[in-house]
């Protein structure tokens, strides 16, 4: 009675395990590869400005007793500190509890949140994407994109921005199917709120456009706005408190700082943040305006809906209040390298004769140029004509950069798939090479 009646059900489970491994494999193998060149390093170069305040925030929490409270209403120099919510700095105060206070405890928090998000990213992928191609693509672009590794490295709070905007995205995505992972979203947001407060309202009216264009009916759902309020209540709680124990000043440093210009605040165009996007995300951004326009062309798609609602909503939010403050852009890198994975996934699916946008070929070689540039410029000091002292690995870092970017631009005019993997593989290793030097910050920002 107990003997098996039909064969393939034990190769569908089989095939499930499969699977199942292929997943933990691939989140695992992301995981580490971040770790470790987010890791690398973290503690030979001193803390930034940004950093200090950070650091010193961070120390007043863990130097003070619990019941002071210091770390619900977190002080600088001993006079409130309004300017960012406390999460962030009181996971590195716990970690200064733990093992001391130095540069590598004060930037470990944001490298292991920083480092989650390349999973994350990958979940997110599998969730919108029809096959794994285009999900391993996003989160390779995810991991070497510019902005990534620099606030993956530095203690600005940027690094754990990331990790719970995704965090918070994958359980929108996930919520169409299943009501329960609507607390996820309220808890995605609360975490937002309590690391940059501003983000998670732009994050959650991210989500309501995009449920709203794609899966209407959660919005009239009773059960998914009690997780989302229940999820969001510590966020909400936190900021009720601080505004009635501060007021006016606690909502105007808080939130107008993402706004101010030279005098004052101002509503108009800006191309600041175009700018910014433009010069941190190359070569990326070349195949993520491509895969903006293969969105654009299967707009009824979900992953086309997210990715358009998405870049639209930071692009608008940014642009329109002429904002200068480069933590407001960062939230867009993650649609970037998913609509960077889509375009990829898509090119590779073409037929053996297929021809690849010329446009790509050109930005590669153009960039293959600027290290070479900025080497020799390093070099010999233009200001003074002195010979500059960098290590050989920053030299190296600037050679294999320049050298992936040339050979991917002549597989690229081969008609050649194998450029993208050159590219993945030797900006990796470029990036490791940049943060096993003694410089890694000066290029870095």
């Amino acid at each position: 009675m107990n003997r098996q009646t039909f064969a393939w059900n034990r190769s569908r489970n089989k095939l499930r395990q499969e699977i199942r491994w292929i997943e933990f494999l691939s989140k695992a193998g992301l995981f580490l590869a971040a770790l470790v060149l987010f890791s690398i390093n973290l503690g030979n170069l001193p803390l930034q400005a940004d950093e200090q305040t950070v650091s010193q925030v961070a120390k007043e929490i863990a130097s003070a007793p619990f019941d002071s409270l210091r770390w619900l209403f977190p002080t600088l120099q001993e006079q409130p500190y309004l300017e960012r919510p406390p999460l962030v700095h009181g996971l590195i105060a716990l970690v200064y509890s733990l093992a001391g206070s130095n540069e590598w405890t004060t930037r470990l928090p944001g490298a292991f949140l920083a480092a989650c998000s390349v999973p994350l990213l990958y979940s997110l992928g599998r969730e919108i994407f029809a096959a794994r191609m285009p999900s391993l693509f996003s989160a390779a672009i995810y991991l070497t994109l510019l902005p990534v590794v620099r606030y993956g490295r530095l203690a600005m709070l940027d690094g754990a921005v990331l990790c719970f905007e995704i965090l918070t995205i994958v359980c929108i995505v996930r919520s169409r199917r299943d009501l329960r992972w609507a607390l996820g979203i309220g808890v995605g947001l609360s975490l937002l709120g309590l690391s940059r407060g501003i983000i998670g309202v732009i994050v959650a009216a991210i989500a309501l456009l995009f449920l709203a264009w794609d899966t209407p009916r959660l919005l009239s759902s009773g059960f998914f706005a009690i997780g989302a309020l229940l999820g969001g209540a510590p966020a909400l709680a936190w900021h009720a408190a601080q505004f009635l124990r501060h007021g006016k000043p606690f909502a105007e440093e808080m939130f107008g700082q993402y706004f101010k210009v030279i005098d004052g605040y101002a509503i108009g165009l800006s191309w600041h943040p175009l700018l910014e996007i433009l010069k941190s995300s190359l070569p990326w951004l070349i195949f993520a305006l491509y895969g903006l326009r293969l969105a654009w062309q299967e707009r009824n798609w979900g992953w086309a809906k997210l990715l358009l609602v998405w870049i639209g909503v930071l692009l608008a939010i940014v642009s329109l209040f002429s904002t200068r403050h480069v933590g407001a852009i960062v939230p867009i890198y993650p649609a970037l390298a998913l609509a960077g994975g889509a375009a990829l996934a898509e090119a590779i699916d073409k037929p053996v004769d297929r021809v690849y946008p010329r446009l790509w070929t050109i930005v590669l070689s153009l960039l293959t140029l600027v290290p070479i540039v900025v080497c020799i410029g390093f070099y010999f000091d233009v200001n003074f004509g002195a010979f500059v002292a960098i290590d050989y690995l920053a030299f190296l870092f600037l050679g294999a950069l320049s050298l992936t970017w040339a050979v991917s631009a002549a597989l690229l005019a081969q008609r050649s798939e194998q450029f993208i993997l050159v590219l993945f593989w030797g900006m990796y290793v470029s990036w490791l090479l940049l943060v096993c030097s003694s410089h890694w910050i000066v290029f870095l920002n």
